[in-house]
């Protein structure tokens, strides 16, 4: 996918998806996420609460985000999966001041206050939501 039309399709709204984390001994951990954005072509946003996905995170820095759109069969459901790596994270200071006052704007205080860091990732690759095919990959 276009690395431009990657951020379209990936900052649309409404949309959810799911961040696939593992700890640094296997152990998996996956959550429903409907905030992440992709701020450039090779960089995601999102913000975590204190929780196991945060924990993971911080032990094995690779992930996945699933996007599903449903469709009106199960053959046209689309959709994506992004594998990420984390670069770094804030859990105090000015990014995760400016992340919390955008999400009491958009959301509430109360969502706001359940924020406890701001993860920033780098996109590795993109593939398709279902991939019957072989070998078929694509790096952003």
């Amino acid at each position: 996918m276009v690395p431009a039309k990657l951020m379209d399709y990936f900052n649309k709204q409404p949309r959810i998806g799911v961040l696939s984390t593992a700890s640094r001994d296997g152990k998996v951990d996956a959550a429903v996420f409907g905030s992440p954005q992709m701020t450039d072509e090779k960089t995601v946003v999102m913000a975590l609460g204190e929780n196991r996905t945060f924990k993971y995170l911080r032990e094995n820095p690779n992930a996945i985000f699933t996007i599903v759109e449903q469709g009106e069969t199960i053959m046209d459901w689309k959709g994506l999966r992004v594998y990420l790596r984390m670069k770094e994270y804030a859990t105090s200071g000015e990014m995760l001041d400016t992340y919390q006052r955008e999400i009491a704007r958009v959301v509430g205080e109360e969502a706001a206050a359940m924020i406890h860091a701001v993860v920033t990732f780098e996109v590795g690759e993109v593939r398709p939501l279902v991939d019957m095919g072989q070998g078929w990959e694509s790096s952003v």
